[in-house]
């Protein structure tokens, strides 16, 4: 569960806020308050993830609040006015919701801020001898991933998803060239820049494109097809 609080000077917003973490299943609310001021002694004193923040606040502002601290936790803004979301942004804020929120939006920045405390928790990896699993470190536990589990790794910027055979994605904060050099060259094959798979769970190919079920397929790009189709060819049976 992400730890949360919702600071904003009027009720009926601190209201809504409560009402949609109640509705939200990774979030948790362990506090609201009416200023800035209030929660900095909370802070000091209960670990927290993430914060609903309002900018336009009397006394000391969202903005300003934010910036006093040394390590924030994950900020998502909410306020009235248009005008302040790139200054927002400028703190690494995660999201800026503009009133009045909407739950569809509100749940979009959730998941934000879900991915990158999510993130900020995996901080390593590494690879059995016998290369027959890896160890990884993922939302404070350490995950053994057997590689034959694994179907294929997907490259998202400065992480990467491994999709598993019958469980929920594990994300690892690396890079898909530092994967890559981790996996045996023998059961796996970066086919796409975004995409490295399990050869063995391959079981349909179809116009440049490993199908995995009706909803998931791997393109090969330009610059793989070669190595591809020759390992294809390799284990065609004529």
């Amino acid at each position: 569960m992400i730890r949360s609080i919702a600071i904003d000077d009027e009720p009926l917003a601190l209201k809504q806020i409560s009402g949609y973490v109640s509705k939200t299943p990774f979030l948790i609310l362990n506090g609201q308050f009416e200023s800035a001021l209030q929660a900095i002694t909370f802070l000091q004193e209960n670990e927290v993830d993430l914060m609903f923040v309002d900018i336009n606040m009397p006394d000391l502002s969202g903005m300003d609040f934010v910036k006093s601290l040394n390590s924030p936790p994950k900020v998502i803004f909410t306020t009235a006015y248009r005008e302040y979301a790139l200054e927002g942004f400028k703190v690494d804020a995660v999201d800026y919701l503009l009133k009045p929120i909407g739950y569809v939006e509100f749940l979009k920045a959730a998941e934000k801020a879900k991915e990158r405390i999510q993130l900020k928790s995996v901080v390593n990896i590494d690879v059995h001898s016998d290369e027959t699993f890896l160890f990884i470190k993922s939302e404070y536990k350490i995950l053994r991933i057997n590689l034959s589990d694994i179907k294929y790794i997907e490259g998202m910027r400065e992480y990467v998803r491994i999709h598993l055979q019958s469980e929920k994605p594990v994300m690892a904060l690396m890079s898909m060239k530092k994967m890559e050099e981790y996996l045996p060259r023998n059961k796996f094959m970066r086919v796409h820049r975004s995409f490295i798979v399990n050869l063995d769970k391959i079981t349909t190919v179809e116009r440049n494109r490993i199908l995995f079920n009706k909803n998931t397929y791997i393109p090969v790009s330009d610059l793989h097809k070669e190595k591809f189709q020759k390992y294809l060819d390799d284990n065609f049976l004529v």
